[in-house]
């Protein structure tokens, strides 16, 4: 997935902001404070801690959209309210600061301002969809008193499973029949058989008598 890198990234945008915002106030005030600087009868000392407590604030505030942020990037779920409030508000000053910076500083910090614009944007987006979870499985057919659910197989039509079992006890029924008819069919068959080997006993008794009369005239 390429929302989670892109949360992380937005986060560390936001802390590098944050460092780079906190420093810029902070090195201001130095200036100031060294050359003893006044605007409009302004104290320079005053003007000197004003953009130091300035930049702190500043930097402290995009650090809190930071960690908002990495906390998305972490948890792989929406912000919470405060840090949804967080996130929106930073959203709202970079693109103020984005239109003011294209005209004072010129479109390179115009293109910074929106990438960090739409990454902290992306941020509130990525995790709101509620994701649907894997379809449930449907309930197994079981036995519901009248017979139906016990007989019908999975996958098949209850038609269908009615006539291959109608099918497999014919089958059975055939088969069941074969065997009988081998079974009484089996002592005939041996009795037929005894009553041709008396038959041909009888036969070489006849030609053994007329054997020796014939012997006897001679």
């Amino acid at each position: 997935m390429v929302r989670r890198p892109l949360v992380w990234v937005a986060a560390i945008v936001l802390f590098v902001e944050a460092m780079g915002i906190a420093l810029l106030n902070w090195y201001l005030g130095m200036v100031v404070d060294r050359q003893d600087m006044s605007m409009a009868g302004l104290d320079s000392d005053l003007m000197a801690r004003s953009s130091k407590i300035g930049g702190l604030v500043f930097g402290l505030y995009f650090l809190a959209c930071a960690v908002a942020a990495l906390l998305v990037a972490l948890r792989q779920r929406p912000p919470g309210l405060f840090g949804r409030v967080l996130l929106i508000s930073a959203a709202v000053v970079h693109a103020l600061l984005g239109a003011f910076t294209v005209g004072l500083v010129g479109w390179r910090a115009f293109t910074f301002m929106m990438v960090g614009f739409a990454l902290t944007v992306f941020t509130l987006l990525a995790y709101d969809g509620r994701e649907t979870g894997p379809v449930d499985a449907a309930p197994e057919t079981g036995g519901t008193g009248d017979g139906e659910g016990d007989t019908a197989e999975e996958g098949t039509v209850p038609g269908e499973a009615a006539g291959t079992r109608g099918a497999v006890l014919g089958e059975d029924g055939a088969a069941a029949g074969r065997v009988g008819l081998e079974k009484d069919s089996g002592p005939k068959g041996v009795g037929a058989s005894g009553a041709e080997a008396e038959g041909a006993e009888a036969t070489g008794a006849v030609e053994e008598e007329a054997a020796v009369a014939a012997a006897a005239v001679s």
